[in-house]
């Protein structure tokens, strides 16, 4: 029955089991996305801490915590939120450009590939992703420790120097750990855009003689650009976020990997400063709606050109 010869009544009573039915998803995000969210931007604005004065009785300072964040006179110092937003730039573009050229890497090895090399390379890269962070970030302790790590001792077996990672290039490390962990995400993207290319689209190709590359750039990369970037998109969402690393460095040492997970947990749980750590949060979930917004606006484009 059309919605036109539907009865007046049969339409109210649908549109209020809808209600209905909408109900229980509405009180969920409102009670751990929405309140949350409120709560921490009202405390963004009070001096808020666990200890003192400003934990018995907060005061509202208005924009104060925001001016600190960006008191460019301190902006690029270790500990402070320029330095760690430009550290957190540089761990995000590094790892965005690993997982997506490493997932797409090995997305295209196996492509239209069936046995059990391909089986267990997805699988052991899947597991990366899956595992617990807390087993996988003291796994990778174990593998970068500067005397006895996994890593030293294959590098020392062939007459390579052996750096302490973490205290060295505590960066580059939390990168290559990002890196190693999230590939899986575009690795299973890519080989699923893949799996639907045309296999007569590629026959054609060989026929003429095309190399590997000519196939992947004439072909294969102009059928699978949504899904890159919709990779570049979320990876670059999720990694802005991530905390994991913190298992690996704390941040350090001297602020050399602070990213800004690890220095908005610093700031609120570690200084007690809930009202600078929540003006960190407001200014991230900002930067995440941006990001996020980006996302939803192309495929909303996509949409439309179909």
């Amino acid at each position: 029955m059309s919605k036109e010869l539907q009865p007046k009544g049969f339409q109210i009573i649908s549109l209020k089991v809808g209600l209905l039915l909408f109900l229980p998803a509405v009180v969920f995000i409102s009670i751990f996305l929405l309140f949350p969210f409120l709560w921490v931007f009202i405390i963004s604005f009070t001096n808020r801490t666990l200890l003192g004065a400003g934990a018995r009785d907060p005061q509202f300072i208005g924009i104060e915590n925001y001016l600190r964040l960006f008191d460019f006179s301190r902006w690029m110092q270790p500990g402070e939120f320029g330095h760690s937003l430009a550290l957190t730039v540089t761990f995000v573009f590094g790892s965005l450009i690993g997982q997506v050229l490493l997932g797409l890497a090995i997305a295209f090895a196996f492509n239209q590939r069936k046995g059990a090399v391909r089986e267990i390379m997805f699988t052991l890269v899947t597991l990366a992703w899956i595992l617990p962070e807390t087993a996988i970030g003291f796994t990778w302790l174990a593998f970068l420790d500067g005397r006895a790590g996994t890593l030293n001792s294959i590098l020392g077996s062939v007459g390579l120097s052996t750096p302490d990672w973490l205290i060295e290039y505590p960066l580059r490390s939390v990168m290559m750990f990002n890196v190693w962990r999230g590939t899986a995400f575009s690795m299973l993207l890519f080989s699923a855009a893949l799996g639907n290319v045309r296999p007569s689209y590629l026959e054609t190709a060989d026929v003429i003689g095309a190399s590997t590359w000519q196939r992947f750039r004439d072909i294969l990369f102009p059928l699978i650009r949504p899904q890159f970037a919709t990779a570049i998109v979320l990876v670059t969402l999720w990694t802005f976020n991530v905390f994991t690393p913190f298992l690996l460095t704390q941040g350090g040492p001297a602020f050399r990997s602070d990213i800004i997970a690890i220095h908005t947990y610093r700031v609120a749980f570690q200084f007690y400063e809930f009202g600078r750590g929540s003006a960190i949060a407001v200014i991230v979930m900002i930067i995440n709606f941006i990001l996020a917004s980006i996302y939803l606006f192309g495929v909303k484009r996509k949409g439309v050109k179909k």
